[in-house]
């Protein structure tokens, strides 16, 4: 097995770990971040808020390895397009365990408040930045970041023919509109949207189709070989 070949199982498995993480991780909070019960919840909550940074964190390391991964190969047909896709999955990453670290302070606040060990004032405040922090980190790097990443990385493979076009088109489409979805989140449009969520699916659905082609299938050998002469 050739190292592009074991790139592509690589790249394919850390896909589907990533997608599978992130919905694993809205399903297991839920209602948990209520703005209006967050106080109480997430001690109340505590095993799902500690499972989900979990499943956040493995998202993290999936994301930045499918970017370390891609570097070789895309670097070898375009430099600048290898480098921007890598950081713009490093600025992604950066924003999960930004969120991820918030949620966990958010924990300890809670725990803090039920046992009232301090003025119940001191909390609101603190808590409603940290759980600001913690949606706009989360918003902005697996939405917009998501989005822009995956904008580069389909590009790239279009240009490249490494995969059939309809799949890198269909990456493309689906990363602009969760980059959309992203733009939409920051004037105040939630996830329980039915607009967001139809914006969401596309690329959700995509990197599954696209994960396993590049396990079954992988890059197109043709291609690299006459790339590489």
């Amino acid at each position: 097995m050739d190292s592009y070949r074991k790139t592509a199982i690589i790249v394919g498995v850390l896909f589907i770990i990533a997608t599978v993480s992130a919905i694993l991780t809205i399903g297991i909070l839920g209602t948990t971040l209520d703005p209006s019960e967050y106080l109480t919840d997430v001690e109340a909550n505590e095993t799902q808020v500690v499972l989900a940074v979990i499943f956040w964190l493995i998202l993290a390391v999936s994301v930045l390895g499918i970017g370390v991964m891609m570097y070789p190969l895309l670097k070898k047909y375009h430099g600048g397009l290898a480098q921007g896709y890598v950081a713009l999955r490093l600025v992604e990453t950066i924003c999960i365990v930004i969120s991820s670290i918030c949620l966990m302070s958010l924990l300890t606040m809670s725990k803090e408040f039920g046992a009232g060990t301090m003025d119940a004032s001191y909390y609101q405040p603190v808590g409603s930045v940290l759980l600001a922090l913690q949606d706009w980190s989360f918003a902005i790097g697996t939405l917009i970041f998501l989005g822009l990443g995956g904008l580069a990385l389909y590009y790239g493979l279009y240009e490249l023919q490494l995969v059939p076009k309809w799949l890198s088109l269909w990456g493309l489409i689906g990363a602009a509109c969760i980059a959309f979805y992203g733009l939409l989140s920051l004037f105040g449009l939630t996830a329980d949207s039915v607009i967001l969520n139809i914006l969401a699916a596309p690329i959700a659905v995509q990197e599954m189709v696209f994960a396993v082609y590049l396990i079954v299938k992988g890059f197109k050998p043709q291609v690299i070989k006459s790339k590489s002469g």
